[in-house]
């Protein structure tokens, strides 16, 4: 139904603005730290925290120092945060089976996560490209990377990273059909109560690449990934994509980038009501930041608008680099 507005003077707007008070009371979305998720880059060694050069106040951490940090999100009410291993080049091969090691990087630090901070929600992502030494998220042919052949490794990699504690397994590799056999592998093996947070709209975009360089990915990668993740013109696919991996058991979906995707995150919380995320990717932070740093903007008011934008746009949740800095400005508010 469309709102009825008296002309002026009888509707005033700005009634409704002139104080903090007012505004507060009006206010449409809220920004709270039960919002964010927090992804933490893991690093072999002990008692190191690297800086990323294209993600400034990103660190790579060896596992200690990211219980540190799991510990500290904890503390903050940070519900969740989500692992990206930085894996040593010797590990990665042509058949991908450090990714589902039980006793790889990621595996590891999540069994010592849980072991310090039980009740913190640690989400992990499938997909093969730490590990590949093609660089892509499937097996690469020389000329493609095989869809089908690739699902039965995704379903070793969500088995061993539900064994390590997982609460929340996070297919990022844009396989057709691998909600499904993930889904059905921990159904299998009694994984009933793992969540799967799809990234169901994921595109073959430009802004990832500070990412790649914090997980060691940018030099191997192979061509590009435009066969198998999402055109960055379209709409209506992403809402197939959605139905289908909802159908196949995945109980939230994540649409990732976030700020230039706003659109499709608005659509598919309108059209299917389920728990939608956004990850606010490495390029979008690192744009924030190197904007911030040069004094061309405000750092920390941007970067609570930016994430408001996500809760406007109808998301539940935001994956996101800011995660520690927002929860810190949030405890005093």
């Amino acid at each position: 139904m469309k709102p009825t507005v008296a002309p002026f003077p009888t509707a005033r707007m700005r009634r409704l603005r002139q104080s903090d008070a007012i505004r507060r009371l009006v206010k449409e979305n809220t920004l709270t730290t039960n919002d964010l998720i927090w992804p933490l880059f893991v690093r072999d060694g002990t008692n190191i925290e690297e800086e990323i050069p294209s993600m400034p106040g990103v660190l790579r951490r060896s596992i200690d120092k990211t219980i540190e940090a799991a510990s500290k999100a904890h503390e903050l009410n940070i519900p969740a945060v989500c692992l990206f291993p930085y894996t040593n080049p010797n590990l990665k091969t042509k058949d991908c089976s450090e990714a589902w090691n039980p006793d790889n990087l990621s595996n590891r630090a999540t069994r010592a996560i849980k072991a310090e901070v039980p009740s913190l929600a640690i989400m992990t992502d499938v997909a093969l490209d730490p590990y590949n030494i093609d660089g892509h998220d499937g097996f690469w042919d020389g000329d493609d990377v095989q869809n089908d052949r690739t699902l039965d490794a995704l379903v070793k990699q969500a088995l061993g990273q539900a064994q390590a504690g997982s609460d929340i397994i996070g297919p990022s590799d844009m396989m057709d059909g691998r909600i499904g056999a993930i889904r059905q592998a921990l159904e299998e093996n009694s994984f009933h109560n793992v969540t799967i947070m799809s990234y169901t709209a994921k595109y073959a975009s430009a802004y990832f690449g500070p990412f790649r360089d914090a997980v060691g990915a940018s030099g191997a990668l192979k061509g590009n990934k435009k066969t198998y993740q999402m055109d960055s013109a379209n709409t209506n696919e992403a809402l197939r994509l959605i139905e289908r991996d909802l159908l196949e058991g995945a109980d939230m979906i994540m649409v990732k980038p976030g700020l230039p995707y706003l659109d499709i995150c608005l659509r598919a919380k309108q059209t299917f009501g389920v728990p939608t995320f956004a990850y606010q990717v490495s390029g979008e932070y690192a744009m924030i930041q190197a904007a911030a740093q040069n004094q061309w903007i405000d750092g920390p008011k941007v970067m609570l608008e930016s994430l408001l934008a996500f809760k406007r746009a109808g998301c539940d949740g935001i994956l996101t680099y800011f995660a520690p800095s927002v929860a810190d400005i949030l405890k005093d508010t």
